[in-house]
């Protein structure tokens, strides 16, 4: 493998100059440039990664924490984030929490020891003294769809509640009166934040969301199944119900099967998180869409230009409802246009 003295001496230069060249430092002639381009085409040269990184002291390297890789929501992320980081001339390290604090924090730490240039998270919990400690610190460091609210980091993520409105409003509009909501892990944001919109949305149509209506997931399939099951056992079980995710809803469809019972006719069924599959599902799954590539697009954006000095920018970009056949069909063929106002005591 050619050396940069091997290059110096192809072009007739010191070794000093390539390397002015190779960094694109200003102050090197268009002569001595072209030669000693010419001369790292002919022999092949290839800088070495690790040395560089320790005169420039950065890696070109960023680091990627997502919640759950068999999530295909975070799945499609990080391959957004891969292909817009390679695009600005950066390699991504993924670390995959598993939906767990403990892990989230291993990455982050060996992440870290391998001096990436910067990090995008997707924390599993509302609190983290490492991040914190290397926020502090002075690490570029992004929140992608999920955030740790005290902390002054740019975030960047998707906003839900106009979208789980427009949810709540064909619900009603189909007749459902008595619905359930699969809830996230209260710990994370979007755990509460989807709960909390849920149930602002029914009662602004007076539907109320009674605790036993409620579920208490982890963004896993299993929990999904768990929740719908009590659903099911309830003596006056939910119309409809919200999961609020994906991985979430499979296991909330795989209990109504396992129980005889039919999607939409029994009971309709709707997701935060829209996935392929949902279109092959029988019936097809109505799902709240993110904009993920656009997500991981913009994540990226952001911490290189927190990266190279330039000042970040918190992104929030909308998501959308995609209406298929899951939550019924023509129960109420004059769905409402706005919501019905609720009486509230003035005392």
């Amino acid at each position: 493998m050619a050396s940069i003295k091997d290059v110096a001496a192809e072009a007739g230069v010191s070794v000093a100059t390539v390397s002015r060249v190779l960094n694109d430092h200003p102050s090197v002639s268009d002569d001595a440039r072209t030669r000693v381009l010419a001369a790292v085409a002919v022999l092949g040269y290839r800088p070495n990664a690790v040395a560089r990184s320790l005169r420039t002291d950065q890696t070109r390297t960023l680091g990627l924490v997502i919640s759950d890789v068999m999530n295909p929501y975070f799945t499609e992320l990080a391959r957004s984030v891969e292909e817009a980081a390679r695009a600005l001339g950066y390699s991504v390290i993924i670390g995959n929490a598993d939906e767990r604090p403990d892990l989230q924090d291993h990455h982050v730490r060996t992440l870290l020891d391998r001096r990436i240039d910067g990090l995008l998270v997707s924390p599993t919990d509302g609190g983290s003294p490492l991040m914190l400690e290397a926020a502090r610190a002075g690490t570029p460091m992004v929140f992608v769809d999920r955030w740790i609210p005290g902390m002054d980091v740019p975030v960047v993520r998707a906003d839900g509640r106009s979208a789980i409105r427009d949810l709540v409003a064909h619900l009603c509009g189909l007749g459902h009166r008595r619905v359930a909501i699969i809830a996230g892990p209260a710990a994370t944001t979007t755990g509460s934040e989807r709960v909390e919109a849920f149930r602002e949305a029914l009662a602004e149509y007076g539907v109320p969301l009674p605790d036993a209506y409620t579920g208490q997931g982890d963004f896993q399939a299993e929990s999904g199944r768990r929740v719908t099951e009590g659903f099911l056992d309830l003596p006056e079980p939910p119309e409809a119900v919200f999961a609020a995710d994906n991985l979430m809803a499979l296991g909330a469809l795989d209990a109504i099967r396992a129980r005889g019972l039919r999607v939409p006719c029994d009971i309709a069924l709707a997701a935060f998180d829209d996935i392929p599959w949902f279109v092959h599902t029988d019936p097809p799954v109505t799902a709240i869409a993110q904009p993920t590539r656009e997500l991981g697009r913009a994540a990226v954006r952001a911490l290189v230009d927190r990266i190279e000095g330039r000042p970040p920018q918190s992104v929030t970009l909308p998501a959308r409802l995609v209406v298929r056949r899951s939550c019924g069909e023509g129960r109420d063929p004059h769905p409402p246009q706005s919501p019905t106002p609720v009486q509230r005591s003035t005392s």
